[in-house]
């Protein structure tokens, strides 16, 4: 892309519709943000489709210079750099590195993006914390709850800003919802909330064992995680079709939803966790996550229900992943593309579409694999990341948040092995009155690496 194009949609970032929600919420210090006098300097972990879209996201908003970026794939790697060159307006090629550690050690980042596996997100957040950077961190933010209280503990110990990327927070037709639909009382009391997911996203193949290519240090890729005998390029879908990288399409897809629904109605830890589920439908390939889930995430006189199958079609076409609040007085649905408020007993109904910016960032449309539709949502996200950084504040996805989050999640999926109820205490870090589910908050990580626990950091 020009040089010269990508720094007039810079400047004129400030006349879309993502951009006046942006100022509405920082006022005129918004501009101090995109024209900042000094490059902040940025480090990428994990250069494969998410890592580098988050990055060209941030890129967009403000003055960085990126300085170095790590993956265990050198292919992946080389053709981050190039590009990442091309959108530089120095045309500067960043440092490379195949270990995340070596690249933290030169202590020269003041932000650090982390977009691998989830396996990899506790040690290298943490790794990236202690070198002094600030840290963008995608969801779910761990593979276990104990991973998500060190994550919280090291944040707050060496006083750095942790974004998580569940950017529904800052997405603009959702942002609209809270403000005029829930917050203005439209909706009444709020009594049951549903979401779901209902896409077909469960890789499910029975490849071969093959040898590991040479680019690839699959040894370094899998780090803590068990170690899988190779059947093939893990990136994109295949790894989390696992549960020993991640917590399947709970762990994925409900983190979002919850977030989103707890942000809404300004919700902390359920009282209780329940599920049940498993393989019921697609038991013909390697996958080892769930096909088919239900979980029940219980509040005071407020129940959060998800679902997810694999298989079979959505139950509202128009939202197969989305969540709905069942108020009172009306009902609001919201997904990533569009939001509905149906008032009861009649009345006006309410309806907004997703905010695209196009015509802005044209080159988003020629960006490969991107979500167009997320695109302004990580933005903003990107905008209050940095407003909380030069501010010392919390961002509106602080590590916390993105910890309850993503606990309640694999307490859920613990729930579902366990096959009963569960309470946890994160005052004392235990599940209540259950030594079995207790044990379960920690996996077991593979030598030599050595899981992190919020004592580290006391």
């Amino acid at each position: 892309m020009d040089t010269k194009i990508f720094i007039i949609n810079r400047r004129h970032f400030l006349k879309g519709a993502a951009a006046s929600l942006a100022l509405s919420s920082f006022g005129s210090y918004g501009m101090e943000l995109i024209y900042r006098d000094k490059p902040l300097r940025v480090g990428l972990i994990g250069t494969g489709w998410y890592g580098k879209s988050d990055l060209f996201r941030l890129m967009q908003v403000t003055k960085v210079d990126v300085v170095s970026i790590c993956d265990v794939d050198n292919n992946l790697l080389n053709e981050a750099a190039k590009l990442i060159s091309l959108r530089q307006p120095s045309g500067k090629t960043p440092r490379t590195y195949r270990d995340y550690r070596k690249m933290l050690a030169e202590k020269d980042l003041d932000i650090v993006l982390i977009g691998t596996p989830d396996h990899w997100h506790a040690l290298q957040a943490i790794e990236a914390l202690k070198s002094g950077a600030h840290v963008y961190v995608q969801k779910p933010i761990s593979v276990d709850v104990i991973e998500g209280e060190a994550m919280v503990a090291a944040a707050r110990k060496y006083n750095k800003v942790v974004q998580v990327g569940t950017q529904r927070k800052s997405t603009p037709h959702l942002i609209d919802a809270k403000k005029n639909i829930v917050d203005a009382g439209l909706l009444g009391k709020v009594s049951h909330v549903e979401m779901c997911c209902y896409y077909h996203m469960r890789a499910n193949g029975n490849p071969p064992l093959e040898k590991v290519p040479d680019f690839l240090d699959y040894e370094m890729w899998t780090g803590p995680a068990p170690l899988r005998p190779y059947d093939g390029i893990p990136h994109r879908r295949w790894w989390r079709t696992f549960m020993e990288y991640g917590n399947g399409i709970m762990g994925d897809m409900c983190v979002h939803m919850l977030d989103t629904v707890r942000w809404m109605l300004e919700l902390d830890w359920p009282n209780r966790i329940s599920s049940t589920g498993g393989i019921y439908v697609q038991k013909d390939g390697k996958s080892n996550i769930a096909d088919t889930q239900t979980a029940i995430f219980e509040y005071e006189e407020l129940n959060c229900v998800w679902q997810h199958r694999s298989w079979g079609t959505p139950a509202d076409p128009d939202y197969p992943w989305s969540f709905k609040l069942y108020g009172e007085k009306g009902t609001l649905s919201g997904s990533t593309m569009r939001y509905d408020f149906v008032p009861h007993g009649g009345g006006e109904k309410i309806h907004m579409d997703v905010i695209y910016e196009k015509e802005k960032y044209p080159e988003d449309l020629t960006e490969k694999d991107i979500e167009l539709n997320a695109a302004p949502a990580t933005r903003l996200h990107m905008l209050d990341f940095l407003a909380a950084i030069d501010k010392g504040t919390l961002p509106i996805a602080d590590i916390r948040e993105g910890h309850v989050s993503t606990a309640s999640c694999i307490l859920a999926n613990m729930a579902m092995a366990t096959g009963r109820p569960l309470i946890y205490d994160p005052n004392n870090i235990v599940v209540l009155n259950d030594a079995e589910a207790t044990a379960l908050l920690q996996r077991d990580y593979r030598a030599p690496w050595k899981h992190p626990h919020p004592n580290d950091f006391k």
